[in-house]
């Protein structure tokens, strides 16, 4: 008590009807001067600190940034640590998700309810943008925490636990519809596209940036290497040399048939990429779109498109049939009765890798997971899901036990 005395400063006096009241000023958040009245000096320097607390948390409410603009400044900063394509899936998912729904309250205003309640259309996406989103909430605010731009993290008990909508499993293509793809793109401009994913298991980014000189055709054990990426930004190519994660640049060797198919695409090639446009370039995100069309109207998936008649924009739904040829353009034919995606592709090779008893350890080089933890979530998946294996594997391993019976 005595040591807390010693820190109390000399305030004025005041007397009213005899009584004798100790005096000070303060300053408020908008710079009026409050005066502050106590009976005893200990008494008025606790309201002294109560009002200088209270002053000085209206100044950091009121200097506190706007959502949108801290979620600019953290995007900046980011810039920094993160690859390019990294930035741009954070800079469309915040903008999106964080700065549309609370862009204009300011971040020390922000509680818990206001994120869950934004959250509510993000909760109709997939559950992996769910999630991704749930993690930038996380980052953003906790980092505001620990500039002191905030006094408290509404995101601590954010979880994502149940939230988004769940993703179909993924499905490898069976050797059926495998060789029913490839007769039906058969020397159209997806083809080597698929082959590359079929028999190497690339994804769409290593695809599309891989170039000639990372494919090696005349050696004993034809392979190529994996060594750029590719993605777009405003529709245009960009061509990195930073990938994915360390594990990404690998070497895949390449079976008979996709060395074949290259070494035809090579002799063609007036481009110094495997997949490139009618200019030899790398293609952009719409060309992209372009090419996969190709198998896309191949497939009985039901449609609309739009004509314009008599001014009119009139919707037109088609219901293709396996085996009639369109419409509008006799060259194509409906032969595909399931869908496919360029992911498709690649599953379907780490499937078959399995399936042909390839270890998981050479499995997660091939197909360049950082992590085990992905390669084996995968391979319990694929593996353990075939009834007539799991059979043949437990009679053999009880086959010793049925014996000593």
């Amino acid at each position: 008590m005595a040591a807390k005395r010693n820190r109390i400063p000399k305030y004025g006096t005041l007397n009213v009807n005899g009584h004798t009241y100790f005096r000070t000023t303060v300053t408020n958040a908008e710079g009026n001067p409050i005066t502050l009245y106590g009976k005893t000096r200990e008494e008025l320097y606790d309201k002294e600190l109560a009002a200088l607390e209270q002053s000085d948390n209206s100044v950091f409410l009121k200097r506190s940034p706007t959502v949108a603009e801290y979620c600019e400044k953290w995007l900046v900063m980011q810039s920094v640590h993160v690859r390019a394509t990294t930035l741009t899936d954070y800079t469309s998912k915040v903008r999106r998700h964080i700065i549309k729904e609370l862009g204009d309250k300011r971040m020390a205003d922000v509680t818990l309810d206001d994120i869950q309640v934004a959250l509510v259309p993000v909760s109709k996406k997939s559950a992996s943008v769910y999630k991704s989103v749930i993690i930038l909430y996380k980052s953003i605010f906790r980092a505001a925490h620990e500039s002191r731009i905030i006094h408290t993290n509404p995101t601590i008990h954010l979880s994502a636990k149940g939230g988004g909508v769940p993703q179909k499993e993924k499905t490898a293509l069976t050797d059926e519809q495998v060789e029913r793809l490839l007769s039906a793109i058969q020397g159209l401009p997806p083809y080597v596209f698929v082959m590359i994913g079929l028999y190497a298991g690339l994804r769409r980014e290593e695809i599309l940036a891989l170039k000639w000189d990372s494919v090696y055709l005349d050696t004993d054990a034809p392979y190529l290497t994996v060594r750029r990426a590719w993605h777009t930004e405003n529709n245009r190519p960009v061509i990195l040399t930073e990938l994915k994660t360390p594990a990404a640049e690998r070497n895949i060797p390449l079976p008979a048939r996709l060395a074949e198919c290259l070494k035809e695409a090579k002799a063609n090639s007036t481009s110094e990429y495997v997949v490139s446009n009618r200019d030899g370039d790398p293609l952009s995100y719409t060309q992209f779109k372009r090419l996969w069309q190709y198998i896309v109207t191949r497939t009985v998936k039901e449609r609309v498109y739009y004509r314009y008649e008599n001014g009119q924009r009139v919707a037109h739904t088609v219901k293709p049939v396996l085996g009639e040829k369109a419409a509008h353009n006799g060259k194509v034919v409906y032969s595909l009765d399931f869908d496919v995606t360029p992911h498709q592709l690649r599953h379907t090779y780490i499937t078959n890798l399995i399936h042909s008893s390839v270890d998981p350890k050479t499995v997660q080089y091939l197909a360049g997971h950082e992590s085990s933890k992905i390669t084996m979530d995968i391979y319990a998946k694929v593996k353990y899901n075939r009834p007539d294996e799991m059979v043949r594997t437990m009679g053999a391993a009880f086959s010793q036990w049925d014996t000593a019976v």
